[in-house]
C-alpha cells in the first residue's frame, strides 16, 4: 500500500480567527519532536509526500523547521500551507518542495495593514522560490482578491485582473495562482447530504491528526472517522480493517458509506 501524501497535523493551534474557518474544538496539541521523529519514520515508507497541516497553523509550531529538515532528510518531500503572517520563521529554509498559501486569510481585523502583509510575503516568496514551489490561493469570493492582484501586476509585470473558480495562473518561475471557492466543511450538523460521491480519501491520502489519531482525509478536522491512532496501529493494520475497505470500495463505485461522508460536498 503507497499513498500519492500523507497529511501530519503538527499543532491544532492557530494564530488567526476566521470567518470561514471550522475553528478547533479539540484540545491544543503540539506534536513533540520526538514523537514526530516516531511518526515521520513510522509512515516513511508509505508515501513520498508529507503535508504539515490537517487544521491550524503549522508556522507556529516552534519546531517547525526541524521538522521540515528532518522529514526531508528522510527522503520526503514537505508541503506546508500557512495563513502567510508567520512566513518569516522560514524565510531561511530551503527545504520546503511546496508551499501554498491561503491569502484568503487576510484580514485588516488581525491588524496588519494588506500592504505590509504583501510586502513581507513576497519578500520571503522571492527569496526561496527558486528551490520551493509557491501557491498562492485565493477564493473568488475574497474581498481583497483586487488589492492583491493589483500589488502581483506591480510587481512581476502581470495583467493579471480578474479570477474565476478552478483556475491555475503562472506568475513567474515557480510562483503561481490557484483560486477556489470557499467551500463547506464537512460537519454532522450542516445542511448538506448526499449518500453518492467519490473521494481520493484513503485511495491516494490520510491524515493524521496531532493527538495521533488516524483520519481518511484532510478535512476530517475534528477526527469523526478515527480509524486507529498512529502512536498505537500500523498502516497496513488499518487499511486492512472491514471499515477502511468499505470506505475504499465505496468510494471507487460512488457511495459514501460513512455520516461524515454524507455531509461533505467538497468534490461537488
Amino acid at each position: 500500500m503507497h499513498l500519492k501524501k500523507i497529511y501530519l497535523e503538527i499543532t491544532n493551534g492557530c494564530n488567526l480567527n476566521c470567518d470561514f474557518c471550522i475553528k478547533n474544538k479539540r484540545k491544543v496539541t503540539n506534536i513533540t519532536y520526538d514523537n514526530y521523529m516516531y511518526i515521520i519514520n513510522k509512515i516513511k515508507n508509505y508515501t513520498n509526500e508529507l503535508y504539515l497541516h490537517v487544521l491550524g497553523e503549522p508556522l507556529m509550531h516552534k519546531e517547525i523547521n526541524n521538522f521540515i529538515n528532518y522529514a526531508t532528510d528522510k527522503g520526503l518531500l514537505v508541503n506546508i500551507t500557512t495563513n502567510g503572517y508567520l512566513i518569516d520563521k522560514i524565510k531561511d529554509n530551503h527545504n520546503i518542495h511546496r508551499l501554498n498559501i491561503s491569502m484568503h486569510s487576510f484580514n485588516s481585523k488581525y491588524g496588519i495593514s494588506i500592504n505590509d502583509y504583501l510586502n513581507n510575503l513576497f519578500t520571503v516568496i522571492d527569496s526561496i522560490r527558486n528551490k520551493t514551489f509557491v501557491s498562492l490561493r485565493l477564493w473568488v469570493s475574497s474581498k481583497y482578491n483586487n488589492d492583491i492582484l493589483t500589488y502581483i501586476n506591480q510587481r512581476y509585470g502581470t495583467n493579471i485582473n480578474e479570477l474565476s473558480d478552478n483556475q491555475k495562473i503562472k506568475i513567474t518561475n515557480n510562483l503561481m495562482i490557484d483560486t477556489f471557492h470557499e467551500f463547506i466543511w464537512p460537519d454532522l450538523n450542516n445542511k448538506y447530504y448526499s449518500e453518492k460521491g467519490r473521494c481520493m480519501g484513503l485511495i491516494d491520502h490520510i491524515g493524521i491528526l496531532s493527538d495521533g489519531r488516524i483520519i481518511p482525509c484532510c478535512l476530517d478536522s475534528k477526527g469523526v472517522i478515527t480509524l486507529g491512532n498512529i502512536y498505537e496501529n500500523d498502516l497496513d493494520q488499518v487499511f486492512d480493517s472491514k471499515r477502511v475497505k468499505s470506505m475504499i470500495d465505496g468510494f471507487k463505485t460512488g457511495y459514501k458509506c460513512e455520516e461524515l461522508c454524507r455531509h461533505c460536498k467538497f468534490l461537488d
